[in-house]
């Protein structure tokens, strides 16, 4: 078996977010700024019905490609694999596009968003945990990110609805 992550492997250099992943403090923070970054940027030049479906094309790809990347290593969840924070970020920042009326509101929303996504996917709490510890997939490696992503998008969207 060839080292991992291998740049030059088109699925590992997809699974790192092309070497982000190997970023040696907090890798899946830098992963995820990076894909909130992207998800903002997009925010502005696509609507939003084409970016909720570029949203769920990229959570299919996520698993497609970690499934890839990792079939051949032990820990399945391998800390430089980021791209589940992408898909984490993205499927937690769709409800802005929805429920923010104002820049206020959107900028609060994507900070807050970005902080409790993080929490909750370095935290695990339950059944983000139980799903990192049981699901040895690329689709588990996936659905731990997705599901703290639910978390955080409904604390936030509660936040945005009934306090801001």
């Amino acid at each position: 078996m060839q080292k991992f992550p291998y740049l030059k492997n088109p699925y590992h250099f997809l699974a790192t977010l092309g070497g982000l992943g190997l970023f040696p403090i907090a890798p899946g923070t830098v992963g995820t700024i990076f894909a909130w970054l992207m998800f903002i940027v997009l925010s502005h030049f696509i609507n939003a019905i084409t970016l909720v479906i570029v949203s769920v094309f990229m959570i299919i790809f996520a698993v497609y490609i970690s499934s890839v990347a990792t079939k051949d290593l032990i820990e399945k969840d391998h800390k430089s694999i980021v791209i589940d924070e992408l898909a984490g970020i993205w499927f937690s920042m769709i409800p802005v596009l929805f429920i923010a009326s104002t820049q206020y509101e959107r900028s609060f929303y994507a900070l807050l968003v970005l902080v409790l996504f993080r929490i909750f996917d370095i935290f695990k709490p339950y059944p983000i945990s139980y799903i990192d510890k049981n699901i040895k997939s690329g689709f588990g490696v996936v659905l731990d990110d997705l599901v703290a992503g639910v978390f955080a998008a409904v604390f936030a969207s509660i936040t945005i609805i009934y306090l801001i």
